[in-house]
């Protein structure tokens, strides 16, 4: 089929599910413009900021938009292009967007509390404290799995098969770029504090000439470090991402970050409206896939887990109520912040299935490159047709790719290092009144110092043995976000009947994924043993398989149970 008409049903499928049903759900839901947000209520300057719709747009779409709509759907390719685009279209539609939006919906609703902290509320203690450590080994594994990719993205070095080293200009000049946007967004962040009331258009122009100027330094000024260098540059800039308040850093970075990302997307779209490739995918490899190795992999549940980003991901819950949801200025514009992110990056997920369709060979995904080799590769020749240089668009997608990752990083530390603090918090705690130790392990330094060392040590496994649980994990994430989202609207006597076939699917998915996960890895460990890397994803599959069974069969006993009286949220 050609490329243009998958684009095309693809752009009327998303829209339609904005316009249609997502606002069928803030109407149903009770999103109230009148109402005071937070951020408002509990304005101070660090993690509770009011903030305009475009800036938290900006903030929504950089952190969720990792790396996982590019991995994602092109892995799954090996089952074919048409189940690829289903469950893009329907995940993205009817769970993924559904999730963020309920996610970040029940936090405002709960004066911008986590996720976590709303399963205190309307499911207990215990619930909390299990999803607390959930979502903190989570993190864990985010942090090690994307520091590894970033920093094999920015090696100034590659070694060939002859072991001659030789400089890797593109990885380079791209890390370049990555390190002044962290200064740059510092001063754009200082400048938009100040300047309270800068036009959007205005502040859109400055951040656009700054991505432009950075872009061309990074060219002429090219950073060489190798790979484990960077590991501890980015560990440190994920600390100061972690402690430091949103407006000063993360913000600014994130919203100069979209527009970047919103030009490789606007790239790519007219590129392909201009080449319009056909695809060269098969439509339907089978439920069941033999790679070359002799593996197989089963349609279900491996496509639902593989592809997370683009149609449903727990991650995004923990962003929607873990940092956005302290920024929303007011309700009405949760729909566009939560619904609207989900389904652009849904459309990223789409642009790279066309990606791959379009470079296949053989109705199959080229052999010897990385999904990212493929995608950046790929848009590169997009760009190109409308006369950018092969440096010039090859350095511009690296720099996207790493973007991409970058952006969900640093949200990721954050909410690692809250989670790894609410564990020891309870209701009613304060500074005036916690204990010693639990003023020392809620310190957001120390918490931020414990959650990043033990990421840094998981990333030394290598990206490549710790991917395949994140999939399982983040996928288990959906199924407790979704079950807090149900239980929060039937406790406050909304309708919250949309959120239980997503979720019950989930369930089925991760279950099934995470208990094969699990029997394989024992079966190896029985009869020849395992690696440091699987023994490390056997010992996380079984933490984490059991943290989300306790939480979610809480959570569903509470969806069951009869209300007693309606709960003011």
């Amino acid at each position: 089929m050609n490329s243009l008409v998958i684009v095309l049903i693809a752009v009327v499928v998303l829209g339609a599910g904005y316009l249609g049903y997502g606002r069928w759900l803030a109407k149903k839901w009770g999103v109230d413009p009148n109402a005071k947000t937070p951020a408002v209520a509990n304005e101070d300057g660090k993690d509770y900021v009011p903030s305009s719709k475009l800036t938290v747009f900006a903030h929504q779409f950089s952190s969720i938009a990792g790396a996982g709509p590019v991995q994602g759907p092109i892995i799954a390719a090996m089952f074919g292009w048409v189940p690829v685009l289903l469950w893009l279209l329907v995940g993205g539609v009817f769970f993924g967007a559904v999730q963020d939006f309920g996610s970040l919906y029940a936090s405002v609703k709960n004066e911008g509390k986590s996720i976590g902290l709303v399963i205190e509320k309307y499911i207990g203690k215990a619930g909390r404290r299990f999803f607390s450590l959930f979502c903190w080994l989570f993190t864990l594994l985010v942090i090690a799995a994307f520091t590894s990719m970033v920093s094999s993205t920015f090696n100034g070095f590659t070694a060939g098969a002859d072991g001659a080293v030789t400089k890797n200009f593109n990885g380079a000049a791209a890390a370049t770029v990555s390190m002044l946007f962290i200064v740059v967004a510092m001063v754009f962040g200082v400048v938009m504090k100040t300047c309270r009331n800068m036009r959007e258009w205005l502040k859109a122009i400055v951040a656009i000439v700054l991505i432009v100027a950075m872009f061309a330094v990074g060219m002429k000024c090219p950073w060489y470090l190798n790979g484990d260098q960077w590991n501890y540059v980015i560990m440190a800039y994920l600390f100061l991402a972690s402690v430091l308040p949103m407006w000063l850093l993360m913000q600014p970075r994130d919203y100069m970050t979209t527009f970047m990302l919103i030009g490789m997307l606007v790239g790519a779209f007219v590129g392909v409206l201009v080449g319009h490739p056909d695809m060269n995918l098969n439509a339907f490899n089978g439920f069941t896939v033999v790679s070359s190795t002799g593996a197989k992999s089963y349609l279900f549940p491996t496509l639902f887990v593989t592809i997370a980003c683009g149609a449903v991901s727990g991650f995004h819950s923990l962003v929607s109520s873990g940092t956005s949801s302290k920024t929303v200025r007011n309700e009405k514009d949760m729909l566009f912040v939560g619904y609207g992110a989900m389904i652009l990056e849904t459309l990223l997920g789409v642009i790279s299935l066309i990606v791959v369709g379009a470079v296949a060979v053989g109705g199959k995904a080229p052999e010897g490159l990385t999904p990212f080799q493929i995608f950046s590769q790929g848009i590169a020749g997009f760009l190109e047709k409308f006369g950018l240089p092969n440096s010039v668009a090859n350095v511009f997608m690296t720099m996207c790719v790493s973007a991409l990752a970058l952006t969900s990083l640093d949200s990721v530390a954050r909410i690692g290092r809250l989670s790894f603090q609410e564990f020891f918090l309870d209701e009613g705690v304060t500074d005036d009144n916690m204990t010693p130790f639990q003023k020392v392990v809620t310190n957001k330094y120390f918490a931020t110092v414990i959650t990043l060392v033990l990421a840094f040590l998981l990333a030394k496994v290598g990206y490549a043995e710790i991917w395949p649980l994140f999939g399982s994990a983040n996928q288990l994430l959906s199924v407790l976000a979704l079950v807090a989202c149900a239980v929060f609207l039937k406790k406050t006597k909304r309708q919250g009947w949309m959120l239980w076939v997503p979720m019950f699917f989930m369930m089925a998915v991760t279950f099934t994924a995470l208990g094969m996960t699990i029997y394989k890895l024992s079966g190896a460990f029985a009869t020849t043993g395992l690696s440091l890397g699987n023994t490390l994803q056997l010992i996380f599959a079984v933490l984490l398989l059991i943290l989300g069974v306790i939480v979610a069969v809480q959570g569903v006993k509470k969806l069951f149970e009869k209300n007693e009286e309606k709960e003011v949220a």
